[in-house]
This record gives C-alpha cells, sequence and structure tokens, in this order.
C-alpha cells in the first residue's frame, strides 16, 4: 500500500467547507480537485470516463446538496436526488475501474431520531430518520452501504466511510437562510452588535443538544486515514464525544464576539432532534481525536467571517 505522500488522490467537494479545510492541510500532497464546472458529478458517465482516465489511488468523497433545516424543509426532492447519484457515481465508477481506495464522508443525520445517545455505528437503520433532514440522510446511507456491500464481495478494496459530526469553521457559508447553526449564530450576533440591537432569537427553547467540530480537526483525521486507511474501521464516527445545547453556543459566540445583549427565543419553530451525540469508541480506539476548543474554533472561524464576509 501507498504512503500518502505518493498517491494521486481525487477529492471531490473541494470548494466546500470541508474540500476546503483538508486541501490548506493536504500541501504538498497530489490531490486533484475538479470543480462542478470541470466534473459534473450527477453525470454517471461523466464521472466514470473522469475516473478511468485519471486512476486515482484515493477518492475522498465529500462533495453534495448541503444545508439547515430550513434548506432541506424547502427542497428535499434535490436533497435526496442530487446526493444520492453523486454517491451512486462515484462509488459504482470507482469500483468498476478498481480503484483500491474510497473514503466516503457521511453525515450524523443517517442516525434514528430516537436513537439513544451516544450514537453508536451499528445504530444504522435501526429506526426512523428525522423528518427535516429525511432525504438527505437516505442519500448518505445508501452511499455507505454500497460501500460496505463492495467491501464485502471485494475485501481487497478498502472502501470504508467516516461519519463527521456536524462541523463549522472557515469556508463555511453564512447565509442567514442556508447555514447551518454555528455560522448562522455568528452572522445574527454579529448583525445584532453591528446594527445596537439588544437582542436575537433563537429558534425553539434552546435546549436541545449538538455536537459541533471544527472542520480543520476533521480534515487532520482525514489524513491519518488517507495514509492508514487499511487500519481504519468500515464505518467510523468522527466526533467530539462531548455536546452543547443551542444556548450555549449563542452565549459562547455572543463572548467571542463582544455582544452584551440578551437572547429570546420562537417556540414556533423547529429544532429537529433533541440531542445528536456521536459515540467516539472506535476513534478512540482507533487513536484519534479533535484537538481545537469552541471558544478558539468560533474566534477562528469569526476571524474568517470578517475578513471574507464584511
Amino acid at each position: 500500500m501507498k504512503q500518502i505522500s505518493d498517491k494521486r488522490i481525487l477529492l471531490t467537494g473541494g470548494r466546500g467547507m470541508v474540500g476546503q479545510n483538508l486541501l490548506e492541510a493536504a500541501k504538498g500532497l497530489q490531490v486533484d480537485h475538479p470543480s462542478s464546472q470541470d466534473l459534473d458529478l450527477t453525470q454517471a458517465k461523466d464521472v466514470s470516463t473522469y475516473i478511468q482516465d485519471t486512476k486515482p489511488d484515493l477518492i475522498i468523497h465529500a462533495a453534495g446538496k448541503v444545508g439547515g433545516i430550513q434548506a432541506n424543509m424547502a427542497d428535499p426532492v434535490a436533497f435526496l436526488d442530487q446526493n444520492l447519484a453523486i454517491g451512486r457515481n462515484l462509488i459504482m465508477a470507482a469500483f468498476n475501474a478498481n480503484i483500491p481506495e474510497f473514503l466516503n464522508l457521511g453525515s450524523t443525520c443517517i442516525y434514528p431520531r430516537a436513537a439513544e445517545n451516544p450514537l453508536r455505528e451499528e445504530m444504522v437503520l435501526t429506526g426512523e430518520l428525522e423528518p427535516t433532514n429525511e432525504g438527505y440522510a437516505i442519500a448518505k446511507i445508501a452511499a455507505l452501504r454500497l460501500c460496505q456491500y463492495i467491501r464485502s464481495q471485494r475485501p481487497d478494496l478498502h472502501y470504508k466511510t467516516m461519519i463527521p459530526c456536524n462541523l463549522y469553521g472557515p469556508h463555511d457559508n453564512f447565509h442567514p437562510e442556508k447555514s447551518h447553526l454555528l455560522p448562522a449564530i455568528i452572522r445574527k450576533v454579529y448583525d445584532a452588535k453591528s446594527s445596537g440591537e439588544k437582542t436575537a432569537e433563537i429558534w425553539g427553547d434552546g435546549t436541545a443538544r449538538r455536537e459541533f467540530m471544527y472542520a480543520a480537526d476533521l480534515a487532520q483525521a482525514i489524513l491519518k486515514a488517507a495514509d492508514n486507511i487499511d487500519s481504519l474501521p468500515d464505518l467510523m464516527n468522527t466526533g467530539l464525544g462531548h455536546d452543547h445545547s443551542i444556548n450555549d453556543y449563542y452565549r459562547t459566540v455572543a463572548e467571542v464576539l463582544g455582544w452584551d445583549g440578551e437572547f429570546t427565543h420562537d417556540l414556533t419553530k423547529p429544532v429537529g432532534m433533541k440531542q445528536k451525540l456521536c459515540s467516539t469508541e472506535k476513534a478512540d480506539a482507533w487513536g484519534w481525536e479533535a484537538s481545537t476548543s469552541l471558544a478558539d474554533g468560533i474566534a477562528q472561524t469569526y476571524a474568517f467571517f470578517l475578513e471574507n464576509h464584511v
């Protein structure tokens, strides 16, 4: 098996948050990262031709249509259809081209809405999914199952899935209607501070708990997996193993940004699952853990926001 420095790597989603953080961490490595204009991942023939022509040693699949609760609820058709097509096209093209290594990135939304926390890898497909992002979850489950089926038929092919918890960091989406929780909080608190507002609104009562990991920490986990994919479990959570309430995230962002206003709660808004906390038992045994604290991660993300979005 080649060392990572000798591998030709194909990264999908190179312009997304995960992809850009990974590219920054992977300087010096041979990483192809075609844009969606260069390679439309929803077109099976184009994907197959590209992989046959370039013959990467490893494919890292980080592409997809992503968004928060509002975006998922507004367009579930696209979240299921596009992500299903992208995952299937890539995995089957790699399989048919006999590509030896495939690292698929999943999402904790694949876990049943009523699953007991912490969420363990064997809980996949043991219960009903959270309705607010069900389409996206179904597509992600299909991709990870396809990788598992390939492993069962061809154990020599290392097609494996890492399941990151919620992520935030530089290169995130800060659009008020399309962003995930933490960048949305940063934008909301920044706007309140800038306009002199004394209050900011939180959806729900703020007691729901979430696990958010700094994206650069995931990049380091991916690079470790790329260099040690034979030892990586076939399915592995990649998270912190601890979480915070929504109210905690708002308070921490307010402290980092230096805003001393108060928060109100809109109890009519959807909040999704009450808790999504990953078990890190497999990751701990594999020898990896995240290193960035919440306050440090928010401070670095805010610095990126100020430089690029203000």
